[in-house]
């Protein structure tokens, strides 16, 4: 048990810290993507009105689908901001766009999964849709689509947390020990103290070969 403990909480602390600060991020990002979400509705067409239908299938591309994606864009450049400044602090670090184009990719992934999601929520005959009944569309809080995209963030989330990590920061704080895991922050120092070890010690045997041959005579036989 005082393995586990150690292993979770002291070696991994700072995994828990980054999970603390992305999932702050991410509540915001929330805020953020449901206002753009509730101000787009307000001024588009009807959200379940069909724009194209999808060949092959039943299903339709929506107004939903495009204020999902709007709302998915603006919350993105928001979250990627915070979590590049604040979250893994890379921000001084790594170019902006060379950044943003990985966080963007791990998005679009989610987003795609989570339209996916969301048509199933929001389509009658799927069997996970949320019922009508209860979600009238009579009031904002009973409104099918937001309680849809809710859900749809919860689920991709943690996704984009754990591909970012691995992905989008992972390279600039490998290179930066002061920003990478305390856990790994020893191997990194000591890779680069091994590195600097070796280049010293080839500098000192180049050195002391340069002396010896300056010494004339030092290797003549005696005559």
């Amino acid at each position: 048990m005082r393995r586990v403990h150690e292993f979770l909480f002291v070696r991994h602390r700072h995994n828990w810290l980054l999970l603390l600060r992305f999932a702050a991020v991410g509540v915001s990002g929330v805020l953020v993507n449901l206002l753009t979400l509730v101000v787009v509705k307000k001024l588009g067409p009807g959200f379940n009105e069909a724009i194209v239908g999808v060949p092959g299938t039943e299903f339709n591309v929506r107004w939903y689908h495009v204020y999902s994606t709007i709302a998915f864009l603006v919350a993105n450049l928001w979250n990627f901001q915070l979590n590049r400044t604040w979250t893994f602090r890379t921000s001084k670090h790594a170019r902006w766009w060379h950044e943003y184009w990985p966080f963007l990719a791990v998005g679009l992934l989610g987003q795609v999964i989570g339209l996916v999601l969301l048509t199933l929520l929001m389509h009658l005959d799927s069997p996970i849709h949320l019922s009508r009944s209860v979600f009238d569309d009579s009031t904002g809080f009973r409104t099918r689509l937001y309680w849809a995209q809710l859900i749809v963030i919860a689920v991709v989330t943690p996704i984009s947390f754990v591909l970012n990590k691995l992905w989008t920061f992972a390279a600039v704080r490998t290179h930066h020990p002061d920003l990478a895991d305390p856990s790994h922050v020893e191997a990194v120092l000591a890779d680069e103290t091994d590195e600097t070890a070796e280049a010293a010690e080839a500098a000192g045997s180049a050195d002391a070969d340069r002396r010896a041959g300056a010494v004339p005579g030092r290797h003549d036989p005696l005559g």
